[in-house]
């Protein structure tokens, strides 16, 4: 019953099978072909006979609140965000993991996120993103459109609350200023097909040390691009994707894979995301 799949809906186009396919080969693990499963969100609530029939899932949009309450039992990331994006089948106990926030983490370890850290955007990935920032003594700045501004204070007394003495403020993306160590982009501004589109200014982008853009659709996007032009260190968005996905099998069963491993399937990503783009 070595089965795995992504459910969401619509699902249209992903990169899941490609990456969980090549980490099952490299990991020697037996397991069928990874499958695209999707789920209407009315069919969800019975869909737990659906997933018992599967050893390990992930879950994207619309259902990963959705699934939570078909789980036996959460892991303290599906506890902290409310969000569960993997399933681990055990003996017939479901259990619900948060991997976004380990994908985030392992792509910006190289980079200063215990520093001042501006995060743009405080959607569902900005949301963890900020707290995990937080978590890591983070002085963060929320950047954020002024409609945006509840949504905003909400989390930060959500972070104030899960990260006593954390340091937050909330800022008008469009009037940014100040210097930063980690500029970390969780908007979907610059993503394909609007490649030419950035979501702060130049200045700001010169006053920033390096950068983290969740957008892995361009593989660099004009964030990115203006970013290294000046020498810095920009990362995108497809080693979020894989990191995230190595977690998933380091919890299904025990999976472990070298640094260089992870780097070649990011570039396998990358490439063809490109392919993608140029057709």
């Amino acid at each position: 019953m070595n089965k795995f799949a992504l459910t969401g809906h619509p699902l249209g186009h992903s990169m899941s099978p490609l990456i969980h396919d090549r980490l099952f080969a490299l990991s020697g693990f037996d397991a069928e072909p990874y499958q695209l499963l999707d789920i209407a969100p009315e069919d969800i609530p019975s869909s737990r006979d659906v997933f018992a029939e599967y050893l390990g899932m992930n879950v994207t949009i619309p259902h990963k609140q959705a699934v939570i309450s078909l789980m036996d039992e959460l892991g303290d990331s599906a506890k902290r965000y409310s969000s569960v994006n993997c399933i681990k089948n055990d003996n017939g106990r479901l259990i619900g993991y948060n991997t976004d926030c380990d994908g985030f983490l392992r792509s910006v370890e190289l980079l200063p996120i215990s520093g001042k850290v501006v995060v743009l955007g405080c959607g569902g990935v900005g949301r963890m993103m900020a707290i995990e920032t937080a978590l890591h003594g983070g002085a963060l700045t929320l950047a954020i459109r002024p409609d945006d501004i509840k949504k905003a204070q909400i989390l930060m007394a959500e972070i104030l609350e899960k990260c006593s003495g954390a340091s937050v403020k909330i800022a008008d993306i469009s009037a940014l200023d100040g210097s930063y160590d980690l500029l970390v982009n969780a908007t979907p501004v610059g993503m394909f097909p609007k490649t030419n589109a950035c979501a702060v200014s130049d200045k700001v982008i010169e006053n920033s040390l390096s950068f983290f853009d969740a957008v892995y659709n361009p593989t660099e996007t004009l964030l990115m691009k203006k970013a290294r032009a000046l020498g810095k260190t920009a990362v995108g968005g497809a080693s979020m994707l894989v990191y995230q996905a190595v977690k998933a099998h380091e919890i299904w069963y025990g999976g472990s894979f070298s640094t260089e491993d992870i780097s070649e399937i990011i570039l396998e990503v990358e490439n063809e995301v490109n392919k993608m783009n140029e057709n």
